[in-house]
């Protein structure tokens, strides 16, 4: 079912064309409008309408869906995730522009029924084209799930240059370690570790949020079997902002590359209700965007995705403003 998808209507992007694997092309951006000037630009008029190019040495931001619940299903979890790319550009789209940069929206990845590790082969060899073409993938989940075939795509890029140290931080309340016959939204990064100790790469994987609660002794066994660098969520307050930029400081200093994975169930449920698996603690939302705005500015953003958010869920579209809010940040714009 996948069918290539286009960047840009024109311009030296075309030639990324048949690399692309979406199944849904650029969305119709909306939002508010308060002229065409510069000074009025928000999202949804900067959005495929610059040409390609890097004004300022900025690289162009593509946004690429992927439209998943199949593994949520798989983990027994509340389904909904699948409609998570339409509502968090929605949410994007009257977002003011301050520091313009290219921004464009690949499309969708479609994961149709249980069709999940297909779906995971385009989104990897979708990541890995918008790589090739300069460009800062920015995925939009679907669930977990989404990780594996976002990293996959990074791996893909970096394959040759095993000099690359690659990262994963994955800002989240769960590990995402659980061994499973088939891969789900509770898998992704115990597939990577494999996959990586098959090549006989370093799974370099830090998490920020952990809860206690809601991770086994097998899970955190294994995690410290990995050499997993974690923060529990209660060492995550507000008041511990610095310690917490100095855990994902120390991390970046021995990577390269970055691989930015944000589970909305991180942030408290009173934030983020609108998610597969809402936060009983949670990190604050100051904390998380305060690691955001770092990590925007370290030169080591590599690629990013959003996952769970789950729009049937979402009271008063809270969680998809807040998602908009740090991909915002991330993006610098």
């Amino acid at each position: 079912m996948a069918r290539s998808g286009c960047i840009w209507s024109a311009g030296s992007m075309e030639k990324f064309e048949p690399q692309l694997a979406v199944d849904r092309a650029p969305a119709i951006w909306i939002g508010r409008n308060d002229g065409t000037g510069e000074q009025h630009l928000r999202w949804h008029q900067q959005v495929n309408r610059q040409p390609a190019g890097t004004p300022n040495g900025r690289r162009p931001a593509a946004l690429l869906g992927f439209a998943s619940d199949a593994g949520v299903l798989r983990n027994e979890g509340r389904v909904g995730a699948a409609q998570g790319p339409q509502a968090l550009r929605a949410a994007l789209g009257s977002l003011a522009i301050h520091e313009p940069r290219p921004l464009v929206d690949a499309g969708d990845i479609e994961v149709l029924g249980d069709e999940l590790e297909s779906g995971q082969e385009r989104l990897a060899q979708s990541v890995s084209a918008l790589l090739a073409g300069e460009m800062l993938p920015v995925v939009l989940g679907g669930g977990h799930e989404t990780a594996y075939g976002s990293f996959t795509g990074l791996f893909k890029h970096f394959r040759d240059e095993p000099e690359t140290r690659l990262g994963i931080l994955n800002l989240d309340a769960h590990f995402d370690l659980r061994s499973a016959p088939r891969r789900t939204s509770g898998t992704p990064f115990l597939d990577i570790a494999r996959d990586l100790q098959a090549e006989g790469r370093d799974f370099n994987y830090a998490v920020v949020g952990i809860s206690k609660p809601n991770n086994t002794p097998v899970l955190f066994e294994r995690a410290r079997s990995l050499g997993v660098r974690y923060l529990l969520d209660e060492q995550c307050t507000a008041g511990q902002l610095p310690a917490v930029l100095g855990f994902v400081e120390d991390f970046l200093a021995g990577i390269d590359k970055l691989y930015l994975t944000i589970d909305l169930d991180v942030l408290p449920a009173s934030v983020a209700p609108g998610v597969s698996a809402p936060a009983g603690f949670g990190v604050p939302l100051e904390v998380i965007h305060g690691l955001c705005a770092t990590l925007a500015g370290s030169g080591k953003l590599a690629l990013i995705d959003v996952v769970e958010l789950n729009p049937g869920l979402d009271i008063d579209g809270r969680t998809a403003r807040t998602a908009a809010r740090l991909v915002n940040t991330l993006l610098g714009v």
